[in-house]
């Protein structure tokens, strides 16, 4: 019945498996898509991580490629996802692995470059990162 409510209306059945953690019914729960439901919990954290240094990275590219374009606003978007990005850090220690892993980067790289070309029209981006997630993250730290 529970994995039947899962298809048909997944918020309904997120309430129901909830009530039925909270009245201690163990066998009543449908384990196989709570097990799923919470593993996406934490893709959906770390997505969430790659969507803002993608934005990130992608600004620090326009900065530093397009120098006569610079902003307010730029800046101002750079500094935002800076501090959201460590205050998610901070709330969930264990998302600080991804930015040492180099194929999450490079996706995270692809991603920025395809908003950076997109926003500026150019196409002379580096399609490797050339800044640490650590210089990516440095509020001090902008390109030249």
């Amino acid at each position: 019945m529970m994995a039947g409510l899962y298809d048909e209306d997944v918020l309904a059945w997120s309430i129901a498996q909830a009530a039925l953690l909270r009245e201690r019914r163990w066998s009543a729960l449908d384990i196989e898509n709570l097990a799923e439901e919470i593993e996406d919990v934490g893709h959906s954290v770390r997505r969430e991580l790659g969507s803002r240094m993608a934005v990130l990275i992608a600004h620090l590219l326009k900065w530093q490629f397009q120098p006569q374009l610079r902003s307010r606003s730029w800046r101002a978007t750079i500094d935002v996802q800076r501090t959201t990005i460590t205050r998610k850090l901070g709330k969930v220690p264990s998302l600080k692995s991804a930015l040492s892993d180099d194929d999450w980067m490079q996706e995270v790289w692809e991603d920025a470059l395809v908003i950076a070309i997109k926003d500026t029209g150019l196409e002379d981006f580096p399609d490797m990162p050339i800044w640490s997630s650590a210089q990516v993250l440095d509020p001090a730290f902008l390109p030249a």
